[in-house]
This record gives C-alpha cells, structure tokens and sequence, in this order.
C-alpha cells in the first residue's frame, strides 16, 4: 500500500508561526515531482517542537493541498502511548491514509514495553500503521521478533520504516515477514542497497528538494532498471549526505530557502547552520545543477 517514493515534508515557519501557504505550495510541488505520498510532522517536520493543536493542523493542510492526488503517513508518534494514540484518532479523523509510529525516544522501553505501546496503538485506530525504527535518535531499535510479534497480533501494523543504517536487517525483515510486509529506507544514501535486499521504497529527506528525482530513481529501480537507477543516485548522492552534514532538517531547510521555497526558519532548539556549511551544501546544489551557479 505504501511503495515508492515518500517525501518526509518540512515544516516552513514564518515569524514563529506555521507558514501554511508555503507549506501547502510544498505539497503542490511534491504532488507533481511525481512521488507516491507525503510524511508531514515526522522528524524532519519538527514534531517535538509543535504544539497539539500545530501538529494536527499541519495534518490537515497535508491532507487538504493533497487532495487524494497522493497519500499522507501522518506522524503521529511519540514517546508516550497516550499521545500517540490522542495524535494519531486526530489524524484519522481529518483523512490522513496511513499513520508512522516511532519508537519511543528518551524512555528507552524494553521489547515488551515496545510490544505493548505499538499494540496498544494499533488497536485505538483503524488507520495502516508503519512502525518507524530508528536507533540512532531513540537509543532503541524495534527488533525483528517484536515486529513480528506486532504483525501477528494487530492486521494493521503493515510496515517499517528502517533507519538503522543496516541492510541485513532489511534482509532479516523480508525474510521473517514476506513480500506482503512493507519496508521503507529512512536513508537516501541507502535507498538503492535496501531495496537491492527487499526494501519497497524510501521515506526521503531529499525529495523536499528533488521529489522528481528521487522518484525516478525508486522507480526505475522497482521496474528492473538498475543502470538507470544507479546513475541517478550516483548524480545525487552527494545530495543524500550534504542534507545531513548538519542536523535534519536544518541543511533542508537551507537548501529549500536557497531554491525561494520557504524561509529559513526553525523552532529552538534548532537553528541556522553555520556559515561555513551552509557555503557547502550550496555547492553541492550548484554541482548537482539544482541551484543556478
């Protein structure tokens, strides 16, 4: 249900405020770069620095700048499972598709607490849920067993999200679940190893700034096109990591900035990047032809 091309949309601010307008024109443009569906207020939409009431409307702008024309995973994860859940029946209730759960960050659950919470979720909403594994910010990773304890106890925890950085655990995955299971790459670098293993698609970063791009490169892989693939992300690869040379999404929000999409604007404790990098990560957009030289 959820292949492809999934762009893990920013959240433009202006005066400290949600921009909506070019939030939604953010949308438009993924809308017609030709990707699959929209990710608003996972990580790189800012989601622990909104407010409840933010957090769903932000949802809802996706979800109305959409218009059916693509899917919307809302974020609706946290790191308590009554939040979790209260985000994720707000988000069902404005139209959303899908909902990605992350693991819960800071608490540092066992498995079983991690069983419980995702259970516990999946059985308060009849949204598709992708769970979202993802040690390197929540010191935790949902192991294999457990996703396969959750898949057998809820119908609707249909997916991962994998950001561990691992293409045996994509391996792992496919192999404990089968081809029914969807696996997603959190990593533009590693979207082409992943889905060489069994990976469906990516939740990209990247496509805030290429989504045409990215999505023809996941196409035209899943199409049998490896050559064609393998030349896409070899012109911008130096894109998937110049993205993140400082915190996500503070360099996508530089770059979108640099390109007129949005202001360069954060929440703390986020801000600007340093001079120094922000001079590097606009060579690379010149190197890569996205940003006029």
């Amino acid at each position: 249900m959820f292949t492809g091309t999934y762009t893990a949309v920013v959240t433009p601010f202006r005066k400290g405020r949600v921009d909506e307008q070019a939030f939604q024109k953010l949308i438009h443009d993924q809308v017609h770069g030709g990707v699959n569906g929209i990710v608003p207020v996972g990580t790189t939409g800012e989601s622990p620095s909104l407010g409840f009431d933010e957090h769903i409307r932000v949802i809802e702008l996706a979800v109305q700048a959409a218009k059916g024309r693509v899917k919307i995973l809302a974020g609706t994860g946290a790191n308590a499972t009554a939040e979790a859940i209260h985000l994720t029946r707000a988000a069902e209730a404005v139209g959303v598709d899908g909902s990605l759960q992350v693991a819960p960050y800071y608490n540092k659950p066992s498995q079983e607490g991690l069983f419980q919470h995702f259970k516990k979720i999946a059985r308060a909403t009849s949204l598709p849920i992708i769970l979202y594994s993802i040690p390197g910010r929540c010191n935790i990773a949902i192991e294999v067993p457990t996703v396969q304890r959750l898949v057998k106890a809820c119908k609707n925890i249909i997916g991962i999200k994998e950001a561990g950085g691992d293409a045996d655990r994509v391996s792992q995955l496919r192999g404990a679940l089968g081809r029914a299971f969807t696996i997603l790459s959190g990593d533009d670098a590693l979207t082409l190893p992943f889905m060489a293993v069994g990976a469906d698609g990516v939740v990209s970063v990247a496509s805030n700034i290429i989504p045409r791009q990215v999505a023809k490169m996941v196409n035209a892989f899943a199409a049998g096109k490896a050559d064609e693939a393998l030349k896409l992300h070899q012109k911008y690869y130096p894109i998937f990591k110049g993205l993140f040379i400082e915190t996500n999404p503070v360099p996508t929000k530089a770059a979108l900035a640099m390109l007129g999409k949005c202001a360069e604007q954060y929440r703390l404790p986020l801000c600007k990047m340093s001079a120094n990098n922000r001079a590097r990560l606009a060579k690379t957009l010149k190197a890569c032809g996205v940003l006029k030289k």
